[in-house]
């Protein structure tokens, strides 16, 4: 399910175990989605699904802690609609919510026959759920990661066998949980050093401020045109922040030279893509598809680029792509020594140059995707 959509049924893609008695197949099964699951809602939704398969609920969600509120980061089911589900889903659960207050200092799950009656799910009964099942997810210092929850639209008794499902999913929820956000945290945290390290660039060469965010949005761009695979598109992006990170190690005299370089400073300038390769080796987690782009996005198809003079699909394709990308945001952005470029006109150059400089099949994409692009803007 969409969880912009809450009035959606959802059916799970993959069934899950039939029942046995003791639910060992079953907890095998969630175990290994978990465990090959790439990010928290793909371990999580296999685990909503088998609740709500083998209890009465209706519907269920998993809420991680995101600033002063719990937002939604899956959901599997029926879920309950109208204006209050709306704002929820915008503006998450409150860290006030008297259920999340309970659950902080909880090791275990809450069951709650009748919302109506019971103080912990004050706020329930508006959004018409009556019964209602919670278990927490904490991370290892003991703060509150997580709610997962459970719920019918009417006063249900939770039997033994639900409870006792319930509390062995979450269980393993709650393990496998904390341990993808914790990657999910070191991965933000990779994301936001590289593109810091991009950004810093800029402050030191006044013409190009804006250029990273902008040739990085072009290149996911084309890259979610050619479906690339998550680590191959993540190395674009990381590369992208980084691709002319070896420029710090140009003298200024060079780097904000305003007349034509001599042909000893643009041998110097040239050497900036294997210097930045030399700096990216120290990031031990950046991809080597990303150091890859860092090195080759001054190679060009006919063999004439460089520092390595590949040609063809011999330049990876992350550094094709980028060099689409950064010549065109270079054609269409003001510099010191042009005016921007008009994009109608850097497109016919781009056209140009396909087969020579640039990949021809990734430069036809490109020029559809941007002027579909425009064409939207013009109409809107």
């Amino acid at each position: 399910m969409s969880i912009a959509e809450p009035e959606i049924v959802l059916v799970p893609s993959q069934p899950t175990p039939t029942h046995t008695a003791d639910s060992a197949e079953l907890i095998v099964y969630l175990l290994k989605q978990a465990l090959r699951a790439p990010a928290v809602a793909d371990a999580v939704k296999p685990m909503l699904s088998a609740v709500l398969q083998r209890t009465a609920a209706v519907g269920a969600a998993y809420f991680q802690a995101r600033g002063s509120s719990f937002m939604a980061r899956a959901a599997e089911g029926v879920m309950p609609q109208g204006p209050a589900m709306n704002m929820i889903l915008l503006h998450g659960l409150p860290n006030a919510t008297p259920l999340l207050q309970v659950l902080k200092d909880r090791d275990t799950a809450i069951f709650i026959d009748d919302t109506a009656t019971n103080w912990t799910a004050t706020g329930f009964p508006e959004l018409q759920v009556r019964s209602l099942a919670a278990a927490p997810v904490h991370t290892q210092s003991g703060e509150l990661l997580g709610a997962f929850l459970m719920h019918c639209f009417h006063a249900h008794s939770w039997t033994a066998n639900e409870q006792q499902l319930f509390l062995a999913v979450s269980h393993i929820m709650a393990q496998m949980t904390a341990r993808l956000v914790a990657e999910e945290q070191v991965r933000q945290a990779h994301e936001d050093t590289l593109r810091a390290l991009g950004l810093a660039l800029e402050y030191r060469d006044d013409e190009t401020k804006g250029h990273t965010d902008r040739v990085t949005q072009l290149a996911m761009e084309l890259g979610r045109a050619l479906n690339l695979p998550e680590a191959k598109f993540t190395a674009l992006r990381w590369g992208a922040y980084l691709h002319d990170i070896g420029k710090i190690a140009i003298s200024d005299t060079i780097l904000h030279k305003p007349g034509r370089l001599s042909d000893e400073e643009w041998r110097t300038m040239r050497q900036h893509t294997q210097i930045g390769e030399t700096f990216a080796l120290e990031l031990s987690f950046l991809p080597t598809a990303a150091r890859a782009l860092i090195r080759s996005h001054h190679e060009r198809w006919d063999g004439r680029g460089y520092p390595d003079g590949l040609a063809g699909e011999e330049i990876p394709l992350v550094a094709r792509i980028f060099a689409l990308c950064d010549v065109f945001d270079a054609l269409t952005s003001v510099r010191p020594y042009k005016q921007a470029w008009p994009v109608a006109d850097a497109l016919r150059e781009i056209e140009a140059c396909a087969g020579t400089q640039f990949d021809p099949a990734l430069v036809k994409l490109f020029v559809e995707l941007v002027r579909a692009s425009a064409m939207e803007q013009t109409v809107s």
